[in-house]
């Protein structure tokens, strides 16, 4: 552990008598809701929640698009999110001139790459679903991203999200820790996937996980490795390899991006990053010291590569990136132990019988 980390976990620990009393709170709200002193609204279709217990990424944003790819074919389906550092505010159907700054990185991203889905953003969901309904009536599955939390609506089915090197069931309250909710609260959940695990993870650690999350009775878990595809040039879309003898310029604005670093070291020779805050509102001096930075990198062969969601957040300079080689690297969830088919299942059997 470097010195800034250990100086940072220092400090956090000092935050402990805040941690307990965060969870304190946590704690009082979810009793209220189990005993039914807090009301929860449930609504006569399928509504499909996706969340976690702590803050930081777990991989909703790839869960979404997975549940998407599965039901579009099939379902008329929508999807409902916060909107996270969007520059509105109240419920907002995504349409043909919104951008990132309207609805949010990751709408934007579920609107880009899925036209024909209603995507809506909404602080109060429990307003945004019957505003959803009057604008698109013929809905019959509701995706809400990162609503784990939001019990004033009672979803029929809850996915439970949890990162491989940080489980919700080794972590603590916030500040201390990274929890938001309690470690209890994963019992509501039909549904745990163990998310950016390793692709190799073995038959043994599988079962030392499922001990340590002790699921109850008909929980279902499941692991997950995070799939990366070929990237694409963020204008044109045009596909690129990414070869071994090249350098790369990572601009990168996630919670996580460890695993985004793992890959590069595999995939190519060597790599830079520029990092910015989680959902960063790229400006043009952003983009200028971008083209600086990449500039100077010495290698013949070399290129940008951003996530999805950062890609979303620079389309609107559009046509300054035009002689830009920045290209967006794809991310998706990969079942683990050939139990893709069996996720899927359990995902259609709750919408054909609700």
């Amino acid at each position: 552990m470097n010195l800034y980390n250990l100086t940072f976990q220092s400090f956090r620990f000092l935050l402990t008598p805040f941690a307990f009393l965060y969870g304190t709170a946590v704690r009082t709200r979810n009793w209220l809701y189990d005993r039914k002193i807090l009301k929860s609204t449930s609504f006569n279709l399928p509504v499909i929640c996706i969340g976690n217990l702590s803050v930081g990424g777990t991989g909703k944003s790839p869960m979404t698009e997975y549940l998407i790819r599965l039901l579009k074919d099939q379902y008329r389906v929508a999807t409902l999110s916060r909107g996270y550092k969007r520059k509105t505010r109240g419920y907002l159907l995504a349409g043909p001139r919104s951008t990132a700054l309207d609805i949010g990185d990751e709408p934007m991203l579920f609107h880009l790459k899925f036209p024909k889905v209603a995507v809506t953003v909404g602080e109060e969901r429990l307003v945004a679903i019957p505003q959803l309904l009057q604008d698109r009536p013929d809905t019959q599955v509701i995706i809400m991203d990162d609503a784990f939390q939001h019990r004033r609506i009672l979803a029929g089915l809850n996915i439970l999200l949890t990162d491989f090197n940080n489980l919700y069931t080794r972590d603590f309250y916030l500040p201390t820790g990274d929890l938001r909710d309690s470690r209890s609260s994963a019992r509501r959940a039909q549904m745990i996937v163990v998310t950016k695990c390793p692709a190799g993870l073995s038959e043994a650690s599988r079962g030392a996980l499922l001990r340590e999350i002790h699921p109850r009775n008909g929980q279902q878990v499941f692991f997950a490795s995070l799939e990366y595809g070929a990237p694409y040039h963020i204008l044109h879309n045009n596909p690129y390899t990414l070869e071994k003898d090249m350098e790369v310029l990572l601009v990168c604005g996630i919670a996580n991006p460890k695993p985004l670093k793992s890959y590069l070291e595999v995939e190519t020779a060597s790599y830079e990053v520029m990092p910015f805050n989680d959902h960063h509102i790229f400006t043009i001096d952003d983009l200028n010291a971008i083209r600086q930075r990449f500039t100077h990198m010495e290698a013949e062969k070399k290129i940008i590569l951003t996530t999805e969601k950062d890609g979303v957040r620079l389309l609107k300079f559009h046509q300054e990136l035009g002689n830009l080689p920045l290209y967006v690297l794809p991310v998706r969830h990969h079942l683990l132990f050939g139990e893709g088919e069996v996720f899927n299942r359990a995902i259609c059997k709750f919408i054909t019988q609700f």
